[in-house]
């Protein structure tokens, strides 16, 4: 299981990681973010940390620009 914390009083979350990677990004978040303020906001658990958003994307244009090349290769050859 994976958790991340989410910041009650900005937009902040903490990267991905065990539980106590992420209550200590948390707290570290509010010591120096919002000094004098008493960590708040949410927990997110997953079950393994998601794929960075956008990954699937880049995956396709590779495969499809590798894709192009052995084609161009491939009518280079057979002349």
């Amino acid at each position: 299981m994976t958790y991340r914390f989410w910041c009650g009083e900005c937009g902040f979350k903490t990267p991905w990681g065990t539980e106590s990677e992420a209550e200590r990004g948390h707290t570290d978040h509010y010591a120096t973010r919002h000094a004098g303020l008493r960590p708040g906001g949410q927990v997110e658990t997953a079950a393994k940390a998601p794929a960075a958003e956008g990954a699937s994307w880049v995956g396709c244009t590779m495969v499809a620009v590798l894709g192009l090349l052995f084609l161009i290769i491939v009518s280079a050859c057979g002349r």
